[in-house]
């Protein structure tokens, strides 16, 4: 009994065979509404082309064609458990970050700038936002964070 099971299982159904016929008789036939819409379709006027990219004065420039990025930080910052002062005049807060040539730099409201290396590019990525300002010059971005 189950000999003939499995010998008629193995043979494909009357349905499956004729629906294997009809697969081969349709394999590559185009449905003929495609066809129709294929040739009411004409070939429609170039467009012109048009500069995609926002005029220069809107433009923001890259991070390749800045000498660096300047953010302020008024509150005191702890780096693995200890609050970094200012090494000549003792402030621990009110800071400039810098970040310039992938080093990070600290700058006091005094004026003295120490390297910071526990800080790294992608620290300073995550923890501002983005740029409100692009200057000329280090003593305008000064003047526009209020240092």
């Amino acid at each position: 009994m189950f000999h003939r099971m499995r010998r008629r299982a193995a043979e494909p159904s009357e349905a499956q065979r004729r629906f294997f016929e009809l697969s081969a008789r349709l394999e590559g036939q185009v449905p003929p509404e495609i066809e129709r819409a294929l040739t009411a379709a004409e070939p429609a006027e170039s467009a012109p082309v048009v500069d995609d990219f926002l005029p220069s004065e809107l433009r923001v420039p890259s991070h390749d064609q800045l000498d660096g990025r300047m953010t302020s930080w008024k509150q005191p910052l702890v780096l693995d458990g200890e609050m970094v002062a200012c090494a000549e005049c003792g402030a621990y807060r009110d800071w400039l970050i810098l970040s310039t040539q992938d080093r990070i730099w600290l700058r006091c409201r005094a004026g003295h700038q120490q390297q910071e290396t526990r800080l790294d590019t992608a620290w300073y990525n995550r923890h501002t936002g983005p740029a409100d300002a692009t200057h000329a010059t280090f003593e305008d971005g000064l003047r526009h964070l209020g240092h």
